[in-house]
């Protein structure tokens, strides 16, 4: 069992991450509208709880997600928790003339998100980011989704632009205090490989590729970060719903509706779970810190009672044999 406000090494960089994180997709509306009240006071709520790691994103909510984490933060004392944000999505106003497609991040101001992992989009999103979240630092920029989903065949473009890019931004503020460290977030593996071989990352956010459902993670990245003292925190335990809810009609799977087959499959893990007494979701918060590598488990919360319940799934007890059942050994 991991304490949700224990503190983990984040690799070899030196920060200590709350075992459990809290993400802030939800304050910038995602698939569900929230007010700035509800979301302030699940900031509040977390900071009472002991949590002392937050990530947030540009993208989420076209940028509500920072200004409200950074309006609940800005009371706190800086030395006393971490935050992350990303960089590669800038928000720009609509054109005009432009067409508004209201994204999945609900009530979200009109915006587009134009795409750039260049050295000078790196400097250019981190001032907005200092703007919008109101605070003197970010401790850590994530080089946000060059993956297949967002750029399909040009996503090998846009990986060296990133590496020739943002990671060479990125390196200059690490080595000038600016930041604390630096990687990829993003949920393709074999595109983190490349990062972590060919960059001087000190990071990866991981979402979705290391949970109880996938776990393709844990074959090769998992062990060479651990070998190389770069630390992960994984994001979306839950894997964006199932996993919390359960193999319910509706149940949301990877950002969409699963499909039978996987329900068939998170209907065997709740059985597995429900022989043991144990929550799934449980089970599913606390699965990706059994690997060493990791140094925190990242979930979306929108109120006070998610934050509420979430720390007490991070303390309920999982059996070694209920560990040994869900993995196979």
């Amino acid at each position: 069992m991991k304490s949700a406000i224990e503190k983990a090494p984040l690799g070899r960089c030196g920060l200590q991450l709350s075992r459990l994180g809290f993400g802030s997709t939800a304050l910038g509306g995602l698939f569900h509208a929230v007010d700035e009240a509800e979301a302030l006071d699940a900031v509040d709520a977390a900071w009472e709880a002991g949590l002392r790691y937050f990530d947030t994103a540009p993208q989420y909510g076209g940028g509500v997600a920072e200004q409200r984490l950074g309006a609940a933060l800005r009371k706190r004392d800086r030395s006393a928790y971490v935050i992350s944000s990303k960089v590669g999505k800038l928000i720009r106003p609509l054109r005009e003339g432009a067409e508004w497609n209201p994204s999945m991040f609900r009530n979200a101001p009109p915006h587009e998100i134009v795409y750039d992992y260049s050295h000078d989009g790196v400097l250019r999103s981190l001032e907005e980011t200092l703007r919008r979240t109101g605070l003197d630092r970010i401790d850590i920029l994530l080089i946000h989704d060059v993956n297949r989903k967002y750029h399909g065949e040009n996503v090998m473009n846009r990986l060296q632009e990133a590496l020739s890019g943002a990671c060479v931004a990125l390196r200059r503020l690490r080595e000038e205090g600016v930041i604390r460290a630096f990687g990829p977030a993003l949920n393709e593996v074999d595109i983190s490989l490349r990062f972590l071989r060919e960059a001087d990352i000190d990071c990866i956010m991981l979402p979705q590729r290391w949970t109880l459902l996938d776990r393709s993670a844990g074959d090769v990245l998992l062990p060479l970060c651990k070998e190389r003292g770069v630390g992960v925190m994984v994001a979306a335990p839950f894997a964006s719903g199932i996993l919390a809810t359960g193999p319910v009609a509706g149940a949301m799977y990877n950002y969409a509706p699963a499909d039978a087959e996987t329900l068939d499959c998170v209907r065997q893990l709740k059985n597995q779970c429900e022989n043991f007494m144990v929550p799934l979701a449980a089970a599913a918060v606390q699965f990706p810190l059994q690997h060493p590598a990791v140094a925190s488990a990242v979930v979306g919360m929108r109120s006070r009672t998610d934050v509420g319940r979430n720390v007490e799934l991070m303390q309920q007890r999982v059996p070694a044999p209920l560990w040994d059942a869900l993995t196979g050994a």
